[in-house]
């Protein structure tokens, strides 16, 4: 089985995709090996079609395959890339489901979809997605994809020992120096970088990585890493619908076992500020408030912090600061930090914490219940706020 690969700098190796058309199986007979053998057909003409860029064509071909042989995984996975490469990422992630449901160990498809998954703005979905398949995608690969699913401590306990193996790559080197970059740790993204790169392309590549670090909407910067250009998506033709075995009936007598309880094995952090468009507070608090560090409980020190937000210079930041501790007191628990995003610039990251991991994902998790915007990341140079002394708007 080929495995999809991340490449180069911060790319993916995905084949391609493009706009669809109304789909018709090619060959209307019920001989099911003629169909199979016209479905390959089609299939191969996609395949073609994704190495010249013809994303529409790759799309026409690689239906016209599923039609013919609905239930074969890989021409679905090639439609659910199809899809991707045409900037169609709700039709993409349907197709790589189908795909997984058909093949549950096609972690090329698994991939994919956490891809499409973070495009979409699903995150928790993307890293669980990573998490059942974590032993079938390359570290490099589940890495990156990590980090953009917003588990950036995540991506770093898997791309740190990568990059130290002897093998380790550019590819590695590279994707766990964007990472370092998302956190905020520029001296050290900027040196590993600096490793594979000659000395004038350093530069150009840290102002690409800081663009992506300030995403507007959340398909942005897996667009950039695999070039793709987001288009109108009219969804997964109905034809093309992966239709479920019928179920087995089950005597009355006899209770059907529950099905198994899905555990992920990444406790997931808050998604990152991708979202375009705010959602009301009031549509983000659940039935059951999880919970979250309090006045009561204790913080336990550590090396994770609440990002909160990037603000023109420090000045600026302290009104983010006081917005903050409107919306939630609680934070007035912990002294403002922040960092500077580099050495030619005065952007002003605002941070709070110190504190374990555990305390850090439940404090931006409380934080995000009343409306605000933050992430989890490690602890990279934050120093304490210099507008903190004599504020009024901590927490009393």
């Amino acid at each position: 089985m080929r495995r999809v690969a991340m490449v180069g700098a911060l790319s993916l190796a995905l084949l391609g995709a493009g706009l669809a058309e109304v789909v018709a199986p090619a060959a209307a007979t019920s001989d099911g090996r003629v169909r199979a053998a016209d479905a390959a057909h089609h299939a191969e003409r996609a395949r073609k079609a994704l190495v010249k860029r013809r994303w529409g064509r790759a799309v026409h071909e690689s239906e016209i395959a599923v039609a013919d042989a609905p239930e074969n995984g890989e021409h679905r996975r090639l439609l659910g890339v199809a899809y991707l490469r045409a900037g169609r990422f709700v039709s993409a992630a349907r197709a790589f489901e189908d795909a997984l449901t058909l093949r549950h160990d096609d972690h090329a498809a698994a991939l994919n979809l956490a891809l499409t998954q973070v495009a979409v703005g699903q995150w928790d979905r993307a890293r669980a997605t990573l998490a059942a398949h974590a032993g079938g995608i390359a570290a490099p690969d589940r890495g990156l994809a990590l980090a953009l699913a917003g588990d950036l401590p995540g991506a770093l306990q898997v791309l740190m020992p990568a990059a130290r193996l002897p093998e380790a790559d550019a590819k590695t080197r590279q994707n766990l120096a964007f990472t370092l970059a998302l956190t905020g740790q520029w001296p050290q993204a900027r040196a590993l970088a600096a490793y594979d790169l000659p000395a004038d392309a350093v530069d150009r590549r840290l102002a690409t990585w800081a663009a992506l670090a300030q995403p507007r909407a959340a398909s942005d910067q897996v667009a950039a890493l695999l070039g793709i250009t987001p288009a109108g998506d009219p969804g997964l033709p109905v034809s093309l619908a992966l239709v479920a075995p019928a179920p087995v009936a089950t005597p009355i007598a006899v209770a059907a076992p529950p099905p198994p309880t899905f555990v992920s094995q990444i406790v997931p952090p808050a998604a990152p500020p991708l979202v375009s468009r705010p959602v009301p507070p009031a549509a983000l608090v659940p039935t059951a408030r999880p919970v979250v560090a309090s006045r009561s409980r204790p913080l336990t020190p550590g090396g994770y912090y609440l990002q909160l937000g990037a603000y023109e210079n420090a000045a600026v930041a302290r009104d983010g600061w006081r917005g903050a501790l409107r919306r939630w007191p609680v934070l007035g628990r912990l002294r403002p930090t922040g960092i500077a995003a580099d050495r030619s610039s005065s952007l002003y990251r605002l941070s709070v914490g110190g504190v374990a991991r555990g305390d850090a994902i439940q404090l931006c998790r409380g934080y995000r219940l009343r409306g605000g915007r933050c992430f989890v990341r490690l602890a990279a140079g934050d120093r304490p706020a210099p507008w903190r002394a004599g504020s009024r708007f901590a927490a009393k």
